[in-house]
């Protein structure tokens, strides 16, 4: 294996440790509070960074499929939308059939995260996590029901563990550098 030291490969260089250059960069640290909610968000970011709208696209699209980005989406706020009942399920669900129960639970509507986790025995023998959202624990405990109908004879109990406050809704932020890049 060679290396190119070559000065005609400025891209190289300008790579900083995650692999981003220093457009990339710019672009994360644009968008890492949301996309802007306009027609066309894409030229909304380009514009102050002197870029096309399409490179913008094209960029995060390249970030998303090289794991850099995990993945665009819209993040709607579920409190304004009603639903404030946010129960964390967690089930003792048997080793032997988790993967394939985890998987068929995920894909549940209504389940927006769903974790396999160790058990801590004998204090906590859960080890299946899914989190839903209702417009009141009633419903919540409507949709857990249902998931402990699917689990079936493999689950062997479960509790729903209510939010009382929000205490994250934000992710990884990248700082803006002082100095020249790396």
């Amino acid at each position: 294996m060679s290396v190119s030291t070559c000065p005609s490969e400025p891209a190289a260089a300008a790579l900083d440790t995650n692999g981003l250059d220093e457009i990339d960069r710019a672009i994360v640290l644009a968008t890492q509070a949301g996309l802007p909610l306009v027609p066309d968000p894409w030229g909304a970011v380009a514009k102050p960074l002197g870029l096309a709208g399409d490179e913008v696209r094209v960029r995060m699209q390249r970030m998303v499929e090289s794991g850099v980005i995990r993945r665009i989406a819209a993040v709607p706020n579920h409190y304004r939308l009603g639903y404030v009942a946010n129960g964390m399920t967690v089930w003792d669900v048997d080793d032997a059939h988790i993967e394939r129960l985890g998987r068929e639970v995920a894909g549940v509507p209504g389940v927006s995260h769903c974790y396999r986790r160790p058990r801590h025995l004998p204090e906590w023998p859960y080890n299946l996590f899914v989190m839903l959202h209702g417009r009141s624990q009633v419903e919540v405990e409507h949709q857990a029901e249902a998931l402990r109908t699917l689990l079936g004879d493999a689950c062997r109990d479960h509790r729903i563990l209510y939010s009382s406050r929000i205490l994250k809704k934000t992710g990884l932020r990248l700082g803006r550098r002082s100095g020249p890049p790396r």
